[in-house]
């Protein structure tokens, strides 16, 4: 099966080539494609220079539109499995293998990768811990599916998934909306335990202030969600 590891990135020269050499000593048979969103420092030229597969985006799309890019040209290509990466070094390639095995193993059509299983490595700051239980409160609520991590940006898909969000993939902080809609499509998610590190460079885009907007957004998102 052709595997395939989407890598959004944005001002990420201090982790890109880094996130790549864990992805080629840890999961060799994963085919990946940098999506580059106008990076305003070198991730471009380093991905040029070292023979990196980059997509380079003419505007700012976004985390979303960066990743439903790479969800386009994994559908054009071919892949049958495809999974989204972070390029700050935080995701560990170790985890890609058995996170397939599980996909194919339960015919799931979506894995996440969760911190908070064994709850080992980096947790994420207090703040963002609480806003993740409430959301994995949230989900178990109205959709009745326990997702320990539902921000996690480890996520692998089968390709009926791919199918679905290149139609339609929200702009900003998609993770938890995104699996809200496959829970109420009735697809099957289900998680495995990861261990993940501190960024390894670069600044988070979600600051104090967007935090608020980031809670109150997708809240209204998974509601919306639940009401269609």
């Amino acid at each position: 099966m052709k595997k395939l590891v989407i890598i959004p990135a944005y001002n990420e020269q201090e982790s890109i080539l880094e996130t790549i050499r864990d992805i080629q000593d840890n999961a060799p048979d994963f085919d990946y494609v940098v999506i580059n969103d106008c990076s305003k420092d070198r991730t471009l030229d380093l991905c040029l220079q070292n023979g990196i597969t980059v997509l380079d985006l003419p505007v700012n799309l976004g985390i979303g539109g960066a990743v439903q890019t790479g969800y386009l040209y994994a559908l054009k290509n071919g892949y049958d499995i495809v999974v989204q990466f972070d390029g700050d070094g935080q995701h560990d390639a170790r985890f890609l293998r058995p996170m397939a095995d599980k996909l194919i193993e339960e015919e799931a059509d979506m894995v996440i990768g969760s911190r908070f299983i064994d709850n080992k490595g980096f947790q994420s700051s207090g703040i963002r811990r609480v806003g993740i239980r409430f959301f994995s409160v949230l989900t178990k609520v109205l959709f009745g599916k326990k997702i320990t991590d539902a921000t996690s940006g480890m996520r692998m898909c089968n390709r009926k998934i791919q199918e679905l969000f290149v139609k339609d993939y929200p702009r900003d902080y998609p993770e938890p909306e995104t699996v809200c809609r496959l829970l109420r499509k009735k697809c099957k998610v289900v998680e495995v335990p990861v261990v993940m590190r501190e960024r390894l460079g670069g600044v988070s885009s979600i600051s104090w202030s967007r935090s608020v907007y980031y809670m109150v957004k997708v809240t209204l998102a998974i509601f919306i969600e639940r009401l269609r």
